[in-house]
């Protein structure tokens, strides 16, 4: 895992007030209600949300119709802002995200990190970076639901991104309109909202508010992998395959609906195995009553569970082959097959992780 140095506050401004609410005759109804629909689908409705702001058209527009939906219903929203001092430029977008929340009367909180690529490469790093900075910001906030910018296009370039690296079904649902991670519910109001319609809207907003985004050259290098698919790949589907995101978002969700099922047929075959009251171990009896696609899949549901990363093809097929080779009762002799730093054993007919 790439190392990150812990992040720094780098600094914090509000929004100017005034006697009323900034607001500003702008916004796509589409939009607007994608991010009130998303609000809404949270119980108890939070009385404070975060949106994290690059200054990039994607989060800088989501930040605009996000501002708009809070107000009308009466939500205190923040923008987070995470400076990862990769290139000079990027004081100067500090600056940009603080003139738009001046602009909108919105409190904002930056942070600078600094990123080691060493291990995972850059932009692992940047990303894992990122969240730990959006996490302590959020705390600062006194927030914990933050909206992201993730929009279809960047769903389908993720699908492509697992497809091409041989992610299974889970991988393929790509990003999620929830997710968890340190504590926070992050959420993607966007996914279904193609890239070209933010950036019509960036540009509305220019000639309305006089404010522009900020321009990363980086994702236009295609020595980084994701730009890569951007700068080589899109080109060539969009030439042969018109509105291939939309069908690729699609995939996306009908994906993480069939990862859903398994779950839990993959939870419903693991409470027939006789667990032990830890989990840590079951029935090598019960497993092998199962077919062979549910053997496989209710192990790595099992591993998951003990906090275990996925084992390879290989590897989980060389388990299995040793769990049928087992005598019924786990007698005829030792099994060890080690995983990580753990070890999977098979003592008197119980499979388990040490």
């Amino acid at each position: 895992m790439a190392a990150t140095k812990r992040p720094v506050p780098d600094s914090t401004s509000s929004g100017k007030k005034s006697g009323k609410p900034a607001g500003l005759p702008f916004g796509s109804p589409a939009l607007l209600s994608a991010i009130d629909r998303a609000l809404a689908s949270l119980d108890p409705t939070p009385r404070a949300v975060g949106v994290a702001v690059s200054g990039g058209a994607d989060s800088a527009m989501l930040a605009v119709h996000a501002a708009e939906v809070a107000r009308q219903r009466g939500i205190a929203l923040h923008f987070l802002h995470v400076h990862h001092g990769l290139q000079l430029i990027a004081d100067d977008w500090r600056g940009q995200v603080h003139d738009l929340a001046q602009l909108l009367a919105v409190p904002c909180h930056s942070m600078r990190v600094q990123v080691d690529p060493a291990g995972d490469g850059i932009e692992s790093a940047a990303r894992t970076a990122r969240y730990r900075a959006l996490a302590a910001l959020a705390e600062r906030a006194g927030v914990g639901h933050v909206l992201l910018a993730h929009h279809q296009d960047d769903q389908a370039e993720t699908v492509l991104l697992r497809l091409l690296r041989g992610a299974g079904p889970q991988g393929l649902g790509a990003m999620a309109p929830q997710m968890h991670r340190d504590g926070l519910v992050y959420l993607r109001p966007w996914l279904d909202v193609s890239r070209a319609s933010i950036l019509r809207l960036a540009d509305e907003f220019r000639r309305v508010a006089g404010w522009k985004p900020v321009h990363d050259p980086t994702n236009a290098e295609d020595r980084y992998t994701r730009s890569a698919v951007r700068e080589r790949l899109t080109p060539q589907l969009d030439d042969r395959w018109p509105g291939w995101q939309a069908t690729l978002a699609r995939h996306a969700r009908q994906s993480r609906e069939a990862s859903q099922v398994l779950q839990e047929v993959a939870t419903q075959d693991l409470a027939g195995l006789e667990p032990s009251q830890d989990g840590r171990s079951f029935s090598l009896a019960r497993w092998r009553e199962l077919s062979q696609a549910r053997q496989a899949l209710v192990l790595r549901h099992w591993l998951a569970a003990q906090g275990l990363r996925m084992p390879t093809d290989a590897r989980l097929a060389e388990l299995m082959r040793q769990m049928r080779g087992l005598h019924a009762l786990g007698h005829d002799r030792q099994m060890q097959v080690k995983h990580g730093d753990a070890l999977i054993r098979c003592v008197r007919g119980r499979v388990l992780v040490e």
